[in-house]
């Protein structure tokens, strides 16, 4: 199933955002729990807990790996500065019977919204995105003019 469309949402006064039903379905299993993890500033996406885990694992398996056959050794900051991001990056959440959801303190910062700030809540095919309004707008203005190249080049 691929998830679309854009909603503008409001941050109520507890941090609580209410995501729309479909979109709130698409991502969280029935107890209502999900993955929130930060993908770049002013931008949160929403997973479905497996789903993560599938990617996660995948990309850990190849890093060790590599750090098994020693091609890490040069490389250790990096493999550092990785487990710190990797280390703040994600939280799961559960979701209300509302399809509410609190953002916790370290993700209010990266948004950058405040409590009572609308937010557009958008539909990326394959998770579920919550973004700061000037952040999204300034990726629609980057990235639309080549909406048409990117579509051919993804579907031939």
């Amino acid at each position: 199933m691929f998830i679309t469309g854009e909603y503008r949402r409001t941050i109520d006064e507890r941090w609580r955002i209410a995501l729309p039903p479909e979109l709130a379905q698409a991502v969280s299993e029935t107890d209502g729990a999900l993955i929130l993890a930060k993908e770049r500033a002013g931008c949160l996406s929403l997973w479905r807990p497996a789903d993560w885990q599938q990617r996660l694992d995948s990309g850990l398996a190849l890093l060790r790996q590599k750090i098994e056959s020693g091609r890490m050794e040069q490389r250790w900051s990096d493999v550092q500065r990785l487990g710190r991001l990797l280390s703040t990056r994600h939280q799961q959440v559960t979701l209300s019977g509302r399809s509410r959801m609190l953002i916790p303190d370290g993700f209010r910062d990266f948004l950058g919204a405040d409590a009572g700030a609308g937010v557009v809540v958008v539909g990326a095919v394959i998770c579920v995105e919550i973004w700061h309004p000037d952040a999204w707008n300034s990726v629609l203005k980057e990235e639309m003019p080549d909406f048409g190249q990117l579509f051919r080049e993804l579907t031939l």
